[in-house]
C-alpha cells in the first residue's frame, strides 16, 4: 500500500441503487429515509457534514460541522457568529452541505439559503449542551488568532472557576443557522462509476422538481 500510486486507488461501490420510482417526492423526506438508514448503520458522528460558504466575490471556504437538527424548513447548526464563517454568512447567506456516508457508499448535496435561527432556539441548545463545551463557547474567540494554546488553557482555567455554580449564559454571537434548501442532489455509488444522481430544484411554486444527472 505504501508504493500505491494515487490515481490506482479506488473502490468498486456495488451496495445499493437509487432509483425514481423508490425515491421520496420531497427531498427532506428522501434525506429522512436516508438518514435513518445512516443511523441504523452506527456510522461513527454521522451527522458531520461539510459546510462551505464564500466570500462576496467568490473565495470559498469549507469545513466540518454537526448537523443538529433537519425539518422541512431546513437544516440546523450552531456555532460563534464571529467567526470566519459567521462573518462569511452574514456577507454572502449562501451555503452549500455535503454529507458523506462511506459506508453506505452516499453523498447528500444540499444548496441553500442562510439565516439565523431564532435565538430562543439558540438558548434550547446552548443550555443542553455539557458544562464545558458551554465554558468553551465563551472561552475561544474562534477563527481570531491567539498568542499560544497555554493561553486558551489558562483562559478556560479561569472561567473555569468564574462560573463555577453559576448559570453559564449563552452569549450573543453563539447561535444557530438554519440552511433553507433550493437544490438537494442524493448520489448512490454504483458499479463502474455509472453512479446514481438524484437532484432535487425547489420550483417558484413551491414544488420540487425531480431530475437524474449524469454521473
Amino acid at each position: 500500500m505504501a508504493n500505491q500510486s494515487i490515481a490506482d486507488i479506488r473502490i468498486n461501490y456495488s451496495k445499493k441503487q437509487l432509483l425514481e420510482a423508490e425515491a421520496e417526492k420531497n427531498p427532506v423526506q428522501q434525506f429522512a429515509k436516508w438518514w435513518k438508514e445512516a443511523v441504523e448503520s452506527e456510522i461513527l458522528e454521522v451527522n458531520a457534514m461539510t459546510l462551505a460558504t464564500a466570500s462576496p466575490d467568490g473565495i470559498p471556504s469549507a469545513r466540518i460541522v454537526l448537523l443538529k437538527d433537519f425539518s422541512q424548513n431546513g437544516f440546523v447548526f450552531f456555532t460563534n457568529y464571529e467567526s470566519f464563517k459567521g462573518h462569511q454568512l452574514a456577507d454572502n447567506p449562501k451555503a452549500c452541505l455535503v454529507f458523506f456516508w462511506k459506508e453506505l457508499e452516499r453523498q447528500v448535496r444540499i444548496t441553500g439559503l442562510v439565516q439565523q435561527v431564532p435565538a430562543s432556539d439558540s438558548d434550547e441548545y446552548f443550555y443542553s449542551r455539557p458544562e464545558a463545551s458551554r465554558i468553551g463557547t465563551i472561552t475561544s474567540p474562534q477563527s481570531h488568532v491567539i498568542e499560544s494554546r497555554e493561553w486558551l488553557d489558562a483562559l478556560y482555567k479561569k472561567n473555569t472557576a468564574l462560573f463555577s455554580g453559576k448559570k453559564i449564559e449563552r452569549p450573543d454571537y453563539w447561535g444557530g443557522y438554519l440552511v433553507r434548501p433550493v437544490v438537494i442532489e442524493f448520489w448512490q455509488g454504483r458499479p463502474g462509476r455509472l453512479h446514481d444522481r438524484l437532484q432535487y430544484t425547489l420550483q417558484e411554486d413551491g414544488e420540487w422538481k425531480l431530475e437524474r444527472l449524469a454521473p
